[in-house]
């Protein structure tokens, strides 16, 4: 820890288990080992500095050590959100224990949350790097012009870069690897990040459906990308998303069904979802595919 370092907790609700949010490898973020810290570098909701945060699990908490400025309670609240400490996992068991596709699912990992983007700000950038890449590629991509034109912290021993300021990308003219026409889109989301227009409570006050017709005003980003920005960045719980096929074909899976579901299948099986449909198709899909191969209850 630096001498600068502050600490703060957060209080949890329900089964959690750290370990399960780190290595769900969502976005940007790819973890292949625990050694008992989540290490989070990102710029905060008000886009006025970059932090880095160690978080570590003790009992009924999660121990924050936070480097870097900014306001030590809002920068909890987001880490919060990024982790899906901010609900009741009380009440998400007992979603799960009412269907019985997902009471096996949460019975193989009770403490498993969904991990989330950092912001509808970095969401947005990440479409724009990793769109029509291999996921490693847009990883790498993101790593180094974080190294480049963000800021570096040490944290628990390693270092990890926090995506430039909105005021930062503008600077960007050129990146190697990184097409031309890649760059007016950058430009793009950080000056409608720097006016406001992806604010987390912006979005999250407006309908699923609006905030995503309202992101996909962004040069490159259609409706997949909007969905994730809107669903996966805001922390939303109960947003069923119907443009990610790696969900349906969870579903038709751990469902034992001989068909992909449509949409209106989709939807009618996610009622029993409420209000954890978001919850549930991550958990479908993170946690599902170790239960293929044993036999349905």
């Amino acid at each position: 820890m630096s001498a600068t370092a502050r600490t703060t907790t957060l209080p949890l609700a329900g089964a959690y288990d750290l370990r399960e949010v780190a290595l769900m490898g969502f976005g940007h973020r790819d973890e292949s080992a625990f050694d008992g810290v989540m290490r989070l570098a990102f710029c905060t909701d008000a886009l006025d500095s970059q932090v880095g945060v160690e978080v570590r699990q003790h009992d009924g908490t999660l121990a924050l050590t936070v480097h870097g400025e900014g306001d030590l309670d809002a920068i909890a609240g987001q880490v919060a959100r990024v982790v899906s400490a901010d609900h009741d996992g009380d009440a998400w068991a007992a979603v799960c224990a009412a269907d019985p596709v997902l009471a096996r699912v949460h019975a193989a990992a009770p403490g498993f949350r969904p991990s989330n983007f950092y912001s509808p700000y970095e969401a947005a950038v990440w479409a724009v790097l990793s769109a029509r890449r291999a996921r490693r590629q847009g990883i790498a991509l993101r790593r180094r012009l974080s190294e480049q034109y963000g800021t570096v912290f040490t944290l628990a021993g390693r270092p990890e870069a926090a995506l430039p300021l909105p005021e930062q990308l503008l600077a960007l003219e050129e990146f190697p690897g990184l097409p031309a026409d890649r760059i007016p889109r950058l430009h793009a989301i950080a000056r409608a990040a720097s006016d406001g227009q992806l604010d987390v409570r912006r979005l999250a006050g407006m309908t699923s459906a609006e905030a995503m017709l309202d992101v996909q005003r962004l040069p490159g980003i259609g409706p997949f990308y909007s969905a994730l920005i809107v669903i996966r960045a805001c922390g939303l719980t109960d947003v069923l998303s119907t443009q990610e096929e790696h969900t349906r074909a969870a579903v038709q899976a751990l469902y034992r069904l001989d068909h992909a579901p449509d949409d209106a299948e989709l939807e009618r099986i996610a009622e029993a979802w409420r209000p954890f449909r978001t919850w549930a198709a991550v958990s479908l899909r993170a946690v599902g595919s170790r239960l293929l191969d044993q036999p349905a209850a």
